[in-house]
C-alpha cells in the first residue's frame, strides 16, 4: 500500500530540512577551515616579513659573530658548524689535516726553498681559517708579512683604525708590518671571542677572529657587500681591461657606459653577482708578499695565462721582474698560486649559467616560513639534495658519480704533471752538475716557471677540477708539455762536456 500524499510531503520536508542542515554544517566547517588556513598564511607571511628581531645592536666594529648570532640565530648556528669535521674524496677537514705532500710527494720538490715545503696541509672549515694560519710552520718558522691577514681575519676595523678612517690606507699600513705585529693590531681592535668556552685551537687568541658576519654583510641592512681592498682594486682592474667577462654582466654594462667613475661592485653588481663576489674576496689568486702591497693580478683577465702575463710584465720597486721565490734546486724565479677558485669558476659552465658560489656552497633552505642561506659553508657533495638536485634532476648516486669522474680524471692528470715536473727538475740538476751555466739553462728555467705555475694553479684550487673541468685539463696538459720541453732542453745540455777549468 503506497503512502498517502501528506506522508510523502512530510517525508520530503524532513529530507530537505536535513540536507539543508548538513549543508549549513559543512559550509561552517569549510568556512572555519578556510579562515584557519588564511590566518596561518597571514602568520607565516608576517614571520617571513620579519625573520629576525634585533635583540642587540651590531656595528662595523662588531668582528665577533656571537652578537650577530643573537639577532640571526639560524645563520650563526650554521656558521658554528664550520668547526665540524667533514671529508670528501679529495679534501676536507680533520682535527689536524694531513700534509698534502703525503698524497702528492712531488709538492715538496716543487716548493723547494719556499715555506710551503715546510707545511702545506689540507683545508678545514672557515672557523679555523685564522687558527690554522697562526699555527702553520709557514708563519711560525718563516717571517711573513701582515698582508696575510687580509683574508684570514675580520680585519676591516683594524684597517679603518690604522688608516684614520681610510680602509685603503690602513690596508697598506698593515701589509708593511710583520705578521706578528699585524696580528697584534688585529687583536687590539677585536672583540670577545665568539667561541670562548668551546674546544677550539684558537680560543687563546682573544680578540682576533676569522672572517665573520661583518665581512660580508652591512650591519644596518644585512645587504651583501664587498669589504676587502684587494678585491675592490682587483675587480676594478678587471673592469678597466678589455677581456670579455660574460659571467659578470654588470662589468659589461659598466664598460658600455661613460666610465666616469671606477667600477664599484657594491654599487654596480647585481645581488646574484654579489653571492660570488663576497667569496671571491678571498678565494682567489693574489700576491701577498713583503715587497709591495697585496694585489690581485686581474688586469689582463682571469685565465691562468693572462695572470701569468700580468706577473711577467710587473716590476718590483727595485726594477726586477715579478717572482715569488727562487727555486732551491734550480734557481728558477718561479710563481706561487694561492687558491684561485674564483678564477677557475669563472671559466666553467656554472659561472656562464649564472650560478653563484653561494648557490652550491651555501644553498637556500627553509625553516618554517623562513628561507635562509645555509651558512655551514662546505662542499656541495656533502649536501647534494639542496646544492645540486635543485637544478640537476638526477639521483644523488648519479650526481656523485659524475663529480667523481671529473675529479678522478683531474687527479690523474695532476699526478702525471707532478711526475713530469720531477723529471724536469732531475734533468736540470743533472745539467748543472755537468757544468751547464745559468745562461745555458735560461730557456729551461723559463719553461720551469711556466710548468710550475700551471700545475700549482690547479693543485691550489680547491675543487679538484670540478669548477671548470675542461679548463683544468687544458692547464695541466700545458704544464706537462712545458715540463717535458724543459726536461729535453736540460738533457741536451747534460750531454755536453763540462767546460775546461
Amino acid at each position: 500500500m503506497e503512502p498517502s500524499q501528506p506522508t510523502r510531503r512530510a517525508s520530503r520536508r524532513r529530507f530537505t530540512s536535513g540536507a539543508f542542515l548538513a549543508v549549513v554544517v559543512l559550509s561552517a566547517i569549510a568556512f572555519f577551515l578556510v579562515l584557519a588556513l588564511l590566518m596561518n598564511i597571514f602568520e607565516r607571511k608576517q614571520e617571513a616579513r620579519n625573520p629576525y628581531v634585533r635583540l642587540v645592536e651590531v656595528s662595523e666594529e662588531t668582528t665577533s659573530p656571537e652578537p650577530w648570532g643573537m639577532n640571526w640565530a639560524r645563520e650563526y648556528d650554521d656558521y658554528k658548524r664550520t668547526m665540524d669535521v667533514t671529508r670528501t674524496k679529495f679534501g676536507g677537514s680533520e682535527s689536524l689535516p694531513e700534509q698534502k705532500a703525503k698524497a702528492s710527494p712531488w709538492l715538496t720538490r716543487m716548493f723547494a726553498g719556499y715555506a710551503f715545503a715546510l707545511d702545506y696541509r689540507d683545508r678545514r672549515g672557515h672557523a679555523y681559517m685564522l687558527a690554522d694560519q697562526e699555527d702553520t710552520k709557514r708563519v711560525t718558522e718563516r717571517p711573513q708579512p701582515g698582508s696575510c691577514l687580509h683574508c684570514h681575519s675580520a680585519v676591516i676595523p683594524t684597517y679603518r683604525r690604522l688608516g684614520d678612517g681610510d680602509v685603503f690606507k690602513g690596508f697598506e699600513a698593515l701589509g708593511k708590518m710583520t705578521y706578528a705585529d699585524a696580528h697584534a693590531e688585529v687583536v687590539k681592535t677585536g672583540s670577545a671571542n665568539p667561541l670562548a668556552g668551546t674546544e677550539t685551537r684558537f680560543e687563546h687568541k682573544e680578540g682576533a677572529h676569522p672572517v665573520s658576519c661583518v665581512d660580508c654583510h652591512d650591519p644596518r641592512t644585512m645587504e651583501l657587500r664587498v669589504t676587502r681592498p684587494g678585491f675592490i682594486r682587483g675587480i676594478q682592474a678587471l673592469a678597466d681591461g678589455d677581456e670579455p667577462v660574460a659571467h659578470i654582466p654588470s662589468i659589461e654594462r659598466w664598460r658600455s657606459g661613460s666610465r666616469g667613475r671606477a667600477y664599484d661592485p657594491n654599487a654596480d653588481a647585481t645581488r646574484q653577482e654579489m653571492r660570488s663576489f663576497v667569496c671571491g674576496q678571498c678565494h682567489v689568486e693574489y700576491y701577498c708578499g713583503p715587497k709591495v702591497a697585496l694585489f690581485f693580478p686581474w688586469n689582463k683577465g682571469l685565465k691562468v695565462e693572462q695572470i701569468e702575463a700580468r706577473y711577467d710584465e710587473y716590476k718590483f720597486p727595485d726594477g726586477h721582474r715579478f717572482f715569488d721565490w727562487k727555486h732551491a734546486e734550480t734557481g728558477a724565479e718561479v710563481l706561487k698560486a694561492q687558491h684561485p677558485e674564483f678564477e677557475m669558476w669563472s671559466q666553467g659552465i656554472h659561472a656562464r649559467s649564472g650560478v653563484a658560489c653561494a648557490d652550491c656552497h651555501m644553498p637556500y633552505k627553509r625553516e618554517g616560513a623562513v628561507k635562509v642561506s645555509d651558512h655551514w659553508v662546505r662542499s656541495p657533495m656533502l649536501n647534494v639534495s639542496r646544492a645540486c638536485q635543485v637544478c640537476h634532476q638526477y639521483p644523488e648516486q648519479e650526481i656523485q658519480a659524475r663529480v667523481n669522474a671529473i675529479q678522478n680524471r683531474t687527479n690523474v692528470l695532476m699526478q702525471r704533471s707532478g711526475k713530469a715536473l720531477v723529471d724536469m727538475l732531475d734533468a736540470i740538476k743533472t745539467a748543472e752538475a755537468n757544468g751547464a751555466s745559468e745562461q745555458d739553462l735560461a730557456a729551461a728555467l723559463e719553461l720551469q716557471r711556466k710548468a710550475q705555475w700551471r700545475l700549482d694553479f690547479v693543485t691550489a684550487e680547491n675543487s679538484m677540477g670540478f669548477h671548470a673541468p675542461a679548463e683544468a685539463a687544458r692547464i695541466l696538459a700545458e704544464s706537462i708539455d712545458y715540463s717535458r720541453q724543459a726536461e729535453i732542453r736540460a738533457q741536451r745540455l747534460g750531454t755536453k762536456a763540462p767546460a775546461s777549468p
